[in-house]
């Protein structure tokens, strides 16, 4: 996994580079980007407390599991999908492969962090031009037809946005 994907200091952290990328791309605050990752799929990564947005994450059934490695969170997501399970939710944006399987294109895409974050990034942009609002979109990203789960996810990423953007 690249650095620029990596870093999330213990309350005060900068935007990586690649999300500030892929941001700018898609013509949107990086701060609510990352937020959003942080949100999805953050791991305490080291004994000071370090957190960051975790590529090898699956959440199946509401269960979160993360892995060590692309090779052994990918033996997985087969698995998975081996015996039927499709409602998952895969790598640092947590993109479901139900419902954006085409997007996603394949399993091993899916779990590569550059795609998986360009693909949330499509997602939350359409999102913000149904709505016209970032922390609608927000919503939208991730429960777009259950405004008590868009409001609960809403006001989770926002609290890591105050931390990004130093404001909480």
């Amino acid at each position: 996994m690249s650095a620029w994907l990596a870093t999330y200091g213990n309350a005060n952290a900068e935007v990586p580079a690649g999300y500030r990328l892929v941001a700018s791309h898609y013509d949107i605050p990086a701060e609510v980007l990352y937020a959003v990752g942080l949100a999805e799929s953050a791991r305490q990564v080291d004994s000071t407390g370090t957190v960051r947005p975790w590529p090898w994450t699956l959440n199946v059934q509401g269960k979160g599991f993360f892995y060590p490695s692309r090779a052994q969170v990918q033996q997985a997501l087969e698995s998975f999908l081996d015996v039927g399970f499709e409602s998952i939710d895969i790598g640092l944006m947590q993109v479901n492969w139900r419902y954006h399987r085409q997007r996603l294109e394949s399993p091993q895409l899916a779990l590569d962090p550059y795609h998986n974050l360009r693909v949330a990034a499509k997602i939350l942009r359409e999102c913000h031009q149904n709505h016209q609002d970032w922390w609608e979109a927000v919503g939208c990203y991730h429960a777009p037809n259950n405004p008590y789960r868009a409001d609960r996810y809403r006001a989770r990423v926002f609290k890591h946005w105050q931390r990004v953007t130093r404001r909480g």
